[in-house]
């Protein structure tokens, strides 16, 4: 008998950069809960899912989203919008929730997630949702679409800015050292690849199937600003973005996350990135997150 998680996803839409950043921190901490929330009870409708990486770049994608980047859910094709590709594709299950929150679409359309027809594919598909930027899932495609997309804005004298995330596991591909050596060759100032750095990938440790490391020198060596920051601290999140970008040089941020975070038996846990939770795990999740929101002063747990 499956438990009751009848409860409605928010629009929460998008908080300014004029907003102080306390209002900031706790708008992006109650989506990173939303988003939490909703993605396993997805998943188990779906049957499956991405669920640990999803955890682990929540925060990341939805400072993006809902804060940081120059985009419109209202508008979501405008010309000079900036640009977020998700080249970790299987993750769109965390993707289409912050989308959902921000306004793009009707939270009700997560529950379509991965139905025959739906628009809401198990990698995105930018034919089928107005502010997917790329279509992604194969790994190692996203950094040189990214890069496509900064030398266009540069060609085109625009302001707008291209991010894309990557997972660490990704990063073992040769495209994405090609497509970093051309955006340091072109002085993409206007690029910024994240590196959602959880250390897990399918079924292994990353430094087990093939070690990145020393992955801050080795971007660094490629032409880029590298920075390091916990992936899961909203204030270092909004710094490093708030930085700015560095003359004629492309950024690299490494963002040191944890796989399943924050749920104590998702965390760091490998068995986490590819799994369909079981109705107790659901309710265990939704318990940690409601107890983990509460001193936050959350109000509508159930």
């Amino acid at each position: 008998m499956r438990s009751n998680w009848e409860f409605e996803t928010p629009v929460l839409g998008r908080i300014g950069k004029d907003a102080p950043r306390a209002e900031v921190v706790a708008f992006l901490q109650r989506a990173g809960t939303e988003l939490r929330r909703r993605d396993p009870i997805m998943i188990d409708h779906a049957g499956n899912g991405h669920i640990g990486g999803d955890f682990s770049i929540a925060d990341i994608l939805l400072t993006l989203l809902l804060h940081e980047l120059n985009v419109d859910p209202a508008d979501p094709l405008a010309a000079d919008r900036d640009r977020l590709i998700l080249s970790k594709g299987h993750t769109a299950g965390a993707l289409y929730i912050a989308m959902a929150l921000g306004g793009w679409f009707p939270p009700e359309d997560l529950m379509t997630f991965m139905d025959p027809g739906s628009k809401l594919n198990g990698h995105p598909n930018r034919r089928y949702v107005a502010g997917v930027e790329a279509n992604t899932g194969p790994l190692g495609h996203g950094f040189p679409i990214a890069v496509g997309s900064a030398l266009a804005a540069q060609m085109d004298g625009s302001s707008r800015r291209t991010v894309v995330l990557l997972g660490d596991g990704e990063m073992q591909e040769g495209s994405n050292w090609e497509a970093m050596m051309a955006a340091s060759h072109f002085g993409l100032e206007n690029l910024t690849a994240v590196v959602d750095r959880n250390r897990l990938q399918q079924g292994a440790a990353v430094a087990d199937t093939m070690s990145l490391e020393p992955l801050a020198d080795k971007g660094r060596a490629f032409g880029f600003t590298v920075h390091e920051i916990d992936a899961h601290d909203h204030d270092a999140i909004l710094d490093v973005f708030a930085a700015g970008p560095s003359e004629g040089r492309p950024t690299l941020v490494i963002a040191h996350s944890h796989k399943g975070h924050p749920i104590s038996f998702m965390s760091d846990n490998v068995a986490w990135h590819h799994h369909v939770p079981s109705p107790e795990e659901i309710d265990a999740i939704l318990a940690e997150l409601d107890e983990l929101a509460a001193p936050a002063g959350r109000e509508d747990s159930k």
